[in-house]
């Protein structure tokens, strides 16, 4: 079956939804999600949105500057330039659109309370309690909803982008269409459309510890790379310092917001220890703490840290951070009371598809806005609760860019439908639960907060090996969502080692035993990834 639209959005969370909104106007909108339709990254961002909204007391240069200290060299002055400067604007369409976020508890009350996070200088993250992705996704979608020309397709996964140099055609490679699976009927369909988004999220499934839902297998960079995409700073893969450390929570993020609000690392034996490595302790940028845990669990021996709020009034407690209360007590944690045991876990990729300062990737019609996106906002490392503005920046930016050249005439094409060529169904599962159990461990162990140039070589063995068996499985059996899924992880895994292997210094969230000094001589540079071609150093003077 062939399904026509003007937009193709694959991905349900801030970045899929904002665009969606917005492409709306000027055409028909498909949004694929792939389970239910608030089940995106978005949906479990806790701590908020940064953005220069008390002129007074902050300013666009402070915001700046923060932003390209956490990002270690990296950042593009551009992209911090514009997303920095538009946060206001584009935070004030949030709230058009009905998001509520949380007002100040004293006079003014009419005001919106300012947290602070990590990395920030001043006061400047709007927040709805400890749940302003739930909040923001709650306002996106129901304004989406109300819209006739958005149609939203749950239970839809990608399998992969059809383009123009996919189907032999000469000229510059564009995207066309995608092929996506109904995870329901297991049907495989073809949805056409002028311009495709990516907004797929992260790849926090990579690892072994995650604070991503399960959704976040990287399909966006794993696509977009088997279509000839250029993907950049695949290496720089942020570790959130407090992960709720318990058996019974899965994926459960403490927010840096916590720390933001006075909580501070304690050991076993009840010490502190961050004033040994950052003269910010815990509110240093969120690599430096990780790495901070990680060694003090590894020289002691220990599972897990402790976070401690208990010095704060309880009823503050409950009020600035319910979901996590409610989270801990449920497990017998009562966090005004008692430390909260924490680990790091992977959170955050700062590399991806490579995109200008309008979102556009190097494939023609195809974008990327969010996590999936590498647009050189968050350089080495990112700075706390940028990720949502950026998503809600490079959308708004990708559909001002689209806006001015719609309307020009589209080749017609007859494209090929999906062909399993009478595949049988699977009748080894524990093949797929297998590859992607050893995925996972052997990038936590070998991939992970340090590396070495030995445990990357390790790493990538295996995963070349398991690539082969992936391969195989894949054209041997009817494709279903666990297989679509564990192809993109195994794919997102290979370019992760494969930058890291390239980068012969420490920067940002990279470090190594091997180069642990960090080299701008020579090292101030992006490292690009294309299917089939020689990697790519480009040099940050190279970047405009």
């Amino acid at each position: 079956m062939e399904l026509h639209s003007d937009f193709l959005v694959i991905g349900g969370g801030i970045a899929g939804l904002s665009f969606a909104i917005r492409a709306s106007e000027l055409g028909s909108v498909a949004v694929l999600t792939k389970r239910e339709y608030l089940e995106s990254n978005t949906q479990y961002a806790q701590g908020g949105i940064a953005a220069v909204w008390d002129t007074i007391q902050d300013s666009f240069e402070s915001h700046i500057q923060d932003t390209h200290i956490a990002g270690a060299g990296l950042c593009r002055p551009d992209a911090v330039q514009l997303t920095v400067r538009s946060a206001p604007e584009r935070i004030r369409e949030l709230i058009a659109f009905g998001v509520q976020f949380s007002k100040r508890d004293e006079e003014p009350r009419d005001e919106y309370d300012l947290g602070r996070e990590g990395g920030h200088s001043e006061r400047r993250i709007l927040h709805a309690k400890d749940l302003t992705g739930q909040e923001i996704l709650r306002g996106l979608y129901e304004k989406a909803r109300s819209i006739p020309s958005i149609r939203f397709y749950e239970h839809h996964a990608a399998i992969d982008l059809v383009t123009t140099e996919r189907l032999g055609l000469p000229g510059p490679s564009q995207v066309v269409a995608a092929y996506v699976l109904d995870t329901r009927s297991n049907q495989v369909s073809t949805f056409r459309a002028q311009v495709v988004m990516l907004a797929t999220g992260g790849l926090g499934k990579v690892y072994l510890y995650t604070s991503n839902p399960d959704i976040a297998t990287g399909d966006g960079v794993a696509m977009a790379y088997r279509a000839g995409a250029y993907i950049g700073n695949m290496e720089f893969i942020q570790f959130h310092p407090t992960c709720l450390y318990h058996p019974h929570a899965r994926n459960f993020l403490i927010t840096e917001a916590v720390r933001g609000e006075g909580a501070v690392l304690r050991l076993r034996d009840g010490s502190r220890f961050m004033d040994r490595y950052h003269p910010l302790q815990e509110l240093a940028p969120r690599d430096i703490v990780a790495r901070a845990i990680d060694a003090e669990l590894k020289l002691r021996g220990d599972d897990c840290v402790f976070l401690d709020i208990t010095h704060r009034d309880p009823a503050f407690i409950r009020d600035r951070f319910p979901n996590i209360y409610q989270k801990c007590f449920s497990l017998g944690i009562d966090i005004t009371r008692e430390l909260i045991p924490v680990v790091p876990a992977a959170h955050y990729a700062c590399g991806g598809v490579l995109t200008d300062l309008d979102g556009q990737t190097s494939i023609a019609n195809l974008y990327a806005s969010g996590e999936v996106a590498c647009t050189g906002l968050h350089g080495a490392n990112r700075l706390a609760s940028n990720s949502l503005l950026e998503a809600l920046v490079f959308s708004f930016r990708a559909f001002e860019h689209i806006q001015e050249r719609w309307g020009a005439p589209q080749r017609e094409l007859t494209l090929p439908a999906w062909n399993d060529l009478g595949a049988p169904a699977s009748d080894e599962m524990v093949v797929v639960t297998q590859n992607w159990d050893e995925i996972r461990r052997f990038m936590w162990n070998y991939v992970g907060i340090v590396r070495t140039n030995k445990r990357l070589t390790r790493a990538l063995k295996r995963i070349e090996l398991l690539q082969q068996e992936i391969k195989e499985y894949y054209w041997n059996f009817r494709v279903t969502g666990d297989v679509i899924e564990l192809r993109n992880l195994a794919t997102v895994a290979e370019l992760i080692v494969r930058s890291a292997l390239l980068r012969h210094e420490s920067r940002g969230l990279h470090y190594t035993l091997d180069f642990p000094d960090t080299d701008d001589a020579h090292w101030q540079t992006d490292t690009v990834l294309q299917r089939g071609q020689v990697p790519l150093l480009r040099s940050l003077k190279d970047v405009g």
